[in-house]
C-alpha cells in the first residue's frame, strides 16, 4: 500500500488490543503511520504494539475516563515529541446482547458508556490538542450496520452506534473550521473482533455469507482500508460522512423478498412495478 501518512504522522487507535482495532493498527503501521495502540487491557496493547515495530506506542487506558485519556495523550506526546496525534480512530466498543424487555439496566449503561461516551471523551481530548497544536487532523469513528438497520436482541448496541454516527456529524460541523475532519466507518458482517464467535458455526457462516450481495463476509482488512482512506489526504474534502463497509447487505432487503417471475420484465406500453 502507498504511504499516505507522510513522515512523522501519528495515529491513535482505541480498542486496538484485539479484533478490528488491532487490524486497523497493523494496517496503519504498514501505511507509514506511527501508531499509538490504546486499550484498557495494557498487556494486549503492549503485545500488539510489539508486533508493529519500534515506532508503535502501547497505551493502557479506559476511554470513558477523561483524566486517564489526557494522561495517555501526555505519554504519547512524550514518546513521539509531538503535541497531538494527526489521526484518531475511535474504535473501542463493547456489546451486551439481549432482548430489550429483559435487558439489565447495568448492561445498557455499560454499552452506552463505552460506545458513545468513550468515543466523545476520546475524540474531544484529541481534538483539543489538535486545535492547540494549530494543526489539521482527521478523526474516524467506528459505527456499525446495526446503527443503520436494527437487529433483534441487540440491546443498546445499535442505539449507541446510531448516536455515534450523529455525534460524528456534529463534531465534523463544529470542528471543520479548525481544520479537523471527522468521519465514520460502519462495518457490516465482518469475520473479526466481536463477531468471531458468530462465525464459528459453519451453517451460520454460510447463510450469512450468502446474504451478502458481494458473496462473502468482510474482513478486518476491508474495514482498515476504509479507515485509512478517511484518515489520508486522499479524503481531504470528505467530512461528516458515514461509509458503509458491508458488501451491500444493508441495502439488500428487497433482494430477499419473493415476487412472481412474471413481473420481472417490462410489458408493452409501460414500466414494470417497482420492487
Amino acid at each position: 500500500m502507498a504511504d499516505h501518512a507522510g513522515p512523522g504522522r501519528t495515529v491513535l487507535v482505541t480498542g486496538a488490543g484485539r479484533g478490528l482495532g488491532a487490524a486497523i493498527a497493523a494496517a496503519a503501521a504498514g501505511d507509514g503511520w506511527t501508531v499509538a495502540v490504546l486499550d484498557r487491557d495494557g498487556a494486549a496493547a503492549a503485545a500488539v504494539a510489539a508486533s508493529l515495530g519500534a515506532r508503535a506506542v502501547p497505551l493502557a487506558c479506559d476511554t470513558t475516563d477523561a483524566h486517564a485519556v489526557d494522561q495517555a495523550l501526555d505519554r504519547l506526546a512524550e514518546a513521539t515529541g509531538r503535541d497531538a496525534p494527526e489521526g484518531l480512530v475511535a474504535n473501542a466498543g463493547v456489546v451486551r446482547f439481549g432482548p430489550l424487555l429483559d435487558l439489565a439496566l447495568d448492561d445498557w449503561r455499560a454499552v452506552v458508556d463505552v460506545n458513545l461516551t468513550g468515543t466523545f471523551v476520546t475524540a474531544r481530548a484529541v481534538a483539543r490538542r489538535m486545535v492547540a497544536a494549530d494543526g489539521a487532523g482527521s478523526i474516524v469513528t467506528v459505527t456499525s450496520m446495526n446503527g443503520v438497520a436494527p437487529g433483534p436482541n441487540a440491546g443498546a448496541y445499535g442505539a449507541t452506534k446510531a448516536a455515534v454516527a450523529l455525534l460524528t456529524q456534529q463534531m465534523a460541523l463544529e470542528w471543520g473550521g479548525r481544520g479537523i475532519r471527522v468521519n465514520a466507518v460502519a462495518p457490516g458482517l465482518i469475520d473479526a473482533g466481536m463477531s468471531e464467535p458468530i462465525y464459528a458455526d459453519p451453517a451460520i457462516r454460510r447463510r450469512r455469507s450468502d446474504a451478502v450481495p458481494l458473496g462473502r463476509l468482510g474482513t478486518g482488512a476491508d474495514v482498515a482500508a476504509a479507515v485509512l482512506f478517511l484518515l489520508s489526504d486522499a479524503a481531504a474534502y470528505v467530512t461528516g460522512t458515514e461509509l458503509l463497509v458491508d458488501g451491500g447487505v444493508t441495502r439488500s432487503v428487497i433482494a430477499g423478498l419473493p415476487r412472481p417471475a412474471a413481473v420481472d420484465s417490462v410489458g408493452p406500453g409501460g414500466d414494470g412495478p417497482p420492487g
